[in-house]
């Protein structure tokens, strides 16, 4: 049998094909992404403009027409943060199912979060080790502390870079004082967060996909580090994201437009994503990070290749 999964998300439409055996279990037949910038000029005004209405629709023909070889049994499209904040989301979604009619779910930030959990899971393990998730979205971020047995608190905040770029607008380069109004922002907004490392006390920090992968994405084409294609987690030194934290933050538009690994989507966000894991890595204390490849839709993969969605 073969599934499909397409992560409808506030910067990019996600698409993941796979077969699945008697087992269900799963090998990945096709992992691509459509830059669509649903919230772009909206999303804090809970409303997707015309042209971003219009790029979505788009980058969901171009997922179908990608699916046709593979011939897929099913289809599952997950409606995130911008859809389901936005006062035309229904109207996105149904329009969605009029043209292709795919069967569609608008999830909360709790399920998001949950499914984040069991896509990073499949590409790790650490034992008694205790960590936290995070997932940078345009619209949400999720984050997750668990443990190999399960999670134990999970929250979406709706502080993603979509939202954060709208509302702050930086300077190109961003300034110091621009640097420290979002600090002092993240500090009041994640309040609940750091209570809950408090308690918990995550030892590992692991970033899902999204502007993690695109730091790892940066930092290999560098050369600071070394990983094959089909790598699904990576170590990343603190020493070295913290030299390209430095870098991305002092970068213009221009300069970011021609750094290799970087995808043009991600261009004009990648620099409040770094400030956002910059600021959370310095109020936990963590000092282990990973990347994971995986997040969301092979979180949905999974739970659909078992009967749970």
């Amino acid at each position: 049998m073969k599934l499909a999964v397409i992560d409808l998300g506030t910067n990019t439409f996600n698409l993941l094909i796979a077969e699945v055996d008697e087992n269900s279990t799963y090998k990945i037949l096709l992992n691509i992404k459509e830059g669509v910038k649903l919230g772009e000029g909206g999303i804090n005004k809970k409303f997707i403009t015309e042209p971003a209405f219009q790029r979505g629709i788009d980058a969901v023909g171009r997922h179908f027409e990608r699916m046709k070889p593979y011939h897929v049994d099913r289809v599952l499209a997950f409606a995130t943060s911008a859809i389901r904040d936005a006062a035309n989301g229904k109207k996105f979604t149904n329009e969605l199912k009029k043209r292709f009619n795919v069967e569609i779910k608008t999830i909360s930030g709790d399920k998001e979060a949950e499914l984040i959990y069991k896509g990073v899971k499949q590409t790790l393990s650490f034992h008694d080790k205790r960590f936290i998730i995070l997932d940078i979205g345009g619209g949400s971020n999720e984050f997750i502390i668990a443990s190999d047995e399960g999670i134990l608190w999970k929250r979406s905040f709706k502080l993603g870079m979509a939202r954060l770029l709208e509302k702050f607008q930086p300077s190109n380069p961003i300034t110091t004082k621009e640097i420290s109004d979002i600090e002092k922002y993240l500090d009041e907004e994640l309040r609940d967060l750091f209570v809950q490392v408090h308690e918990f006390k995550p030892e590992i920090f692991v970033g899902a996909s999204g502007s993690f992968d695109s730091f790892v994405a940066l930092l290999t084409a560098e050369g600071f580090l070394h990983y094959q294609n089909d790598d699904f987690i990576h170590a990343v030194p603190l020493e070295i994201y913290a030299k390209l934290h430095q870098k991305l933050i002092q970068s213009t538009s221009l300069q970011r437009m021609q750094m290799q690994g970087l995808e043009p989507v991600r261009r004009d966000m990648i620099v409040l994503a770094t400030i956002f894991v910059n600021f959370v890595l310095k109020k936990t204390g963590l000092t282990t990070m990973y990347q994971s490849g995986y997040s969301l839709k092979e979180g949905a993969i999974l739970e659909m290749a078992k009967g749970r969605l």
